[in-house]
């Protein structure tokens, strides 16, 4: 490498260059496998679009997004943990009015998930932006279905207000795989891995002056807790689902966002 180039490329390059070298001969890599390499990567680009990223895909199969993503997410003691991001969120949900319905296809089983947005004293944080979003009955997204869902179908963004309590009615989220059609999926298929992903509601929490929170919420009992095709589930990340009788919903979850303050250049 030149003298000149940028410190952190350097470091960066060097490790791989010596990781990957290392691979090669402890498995002493074939001219036949390195080829099929490089085709499942090409294969992989290849797949990608405006709405599917085969790449993240990968990244997530192989438990690479959620090392990176603890890496870079250490939070003190109490504060909600992050998980993988996902491929599904949209920039432009709508903002919707506390306590609305973000069902729209009238699909599933009706849930109110509220709960609110507190720092690590337990002060409730007004003005917290609540970016919510979840697959339908049929375990799929919006995006992966245009025509079929309503745009906007299972998603919306509340404020919070100064009591920093967050509600919406949407749906008890089910259990959904990741795309399997493409060359990840033959991927986890040809080394006897299942696609699925336990059901989940996804939060995105930001607010002035805390750290962004990307998360879920997992419904307890689950069958794929244990093998979450992208090793996303961490156990303070289940919360209740209570069945309810006689009331707007068939079902409730509560849970709290504790924000860590952002004190990045302090």
């Amino acid at each position: 490498m030149g003298r000149d180039i940028d410190p952190r490329l350097a470091i960066v390059m060097s490790a791989l260059v010596k990781h990957l070298h290392a691979f090669a001969k402890e498995v002493e890599l074939t001219q036949e496998e390195w080829n099929f390499g490089i085709d499942f990567l090409t294969r992989t680009g290849q797949i990608c679009s405006g709405e599917r990223q085969e790449f993240i895909l990968l990244s997530d199969t192989l438990g690479l997004s959620m090392l990176v993503d603890t890496i870079n997410n250490r939070r003190p003691s109490g504060a909600t943990e992050n998980t993988v991001y996902g491929p599904f969120h949209v920039a432009d949900a709508p903002v919707r009015e506390m306590g609305a319905t973000i069902t729209l296809d009238g699909k599933g089983e009706s849930c109110l998930f509220e709960g609110r947005v507190l720092d690590l004293q337990g002060n409730p944080i007004e003005g917290a932006r609540v970016d919510v979003w979840s697959d339908n009955a049929d375990g799929y997204y919006d995006v992966q279905q245009p025509g079929i869902q309503p745009k906007g179908n299972n998603r919306g963004i509340f404020i919070t207000g100064p009591d920093g309590k967050y509600s919406f009615i949407g749906i008890k989220p089910v259990s959904y795989p990741i795309p399997d059609d493409g060359p990840v999926g033959k991927m986890l298929a040809a080394v006897g891995r299942h696609p699925y992903r336990p059901a989940h509601m996804h939060y995105l929490v930001t607010a002035p002056g805390f750290k962004t929170i990307v998360t879920h919420t997992f419904v307890g009992g689950d069958e794929y807790l244990e093998s979450d095709a992208v090793f996303g589930v961490k156990k303070s990340l289940i919360a209740p689902f209570d069945r309810l009788e006689g009331e707007k919903t068939l079902w409730r979850s509560p849970f709290d966002f504790i924000m860590a303050p952002d004190t990045a250049g302090a």
